[in-house]
């Protein structure tokens, strides 16, 4: 049985780069924080800017096709610019929930062979987090 065979599938280009090119000014990703007025919207245009950017960041660091990585933060859309951008250059990418304990997240990283770890540098509560995810 086969399935695609010879086929070729990009979820960051289904779910980003064809909404971007076809309606840039749609809204992809409506975030809504703890408090009601924490609002984030943010179009294709917008979140194809930023997973391309981010995946030049992860190829930067050394990250390729075919590697893991972890992705340790708190629910914010920057987790799915990470998602979209390990897709977009073919690395894995284990999320792991941000309330797992410091034993529990070295475990993870350490079985899944992770090569680099994507994490904010702070969280605030019911407020529009001002960081970027970065990589270390």
């Amino acid at each position: 049985m086969a399935w695609f065979t010879g086929g070729a599938l990009n979820v960051s280009y289904n779910c980003v780069d064809r909404h971007a090119i076809a309606t840039p000014d749609k809204v992809a990703i409506l975030w809504e924080g703890d408090h009601p007025s924490d609002i984030r919207k943010i179009t294709y245009a917008q979140l194809q800017r930023d997973v391309s950017r981010f995946a030049n960041a992860l190829l930067r660091r050394g990250v390729r096709k075919g590697d893991t990585v972890c992705i340790f933060m708190p629910m914010v859309p920057e987790v799915a610019v990470a998602m979209l951008a390990c897709a977009r250059i073919g690395a894995v990418h284990a999320v792991v929930f941000a309330g797992f304990s410091v034993e529990a997240l070295r475990d993870r990283i350490v079985d899944g062979n992770c090569v680099a770890i994507v994490t904010a540098d702070q969280a605030r509560e019911s407020s529009i987090p001002s960081v970027n995810p970065f990589i270390s």
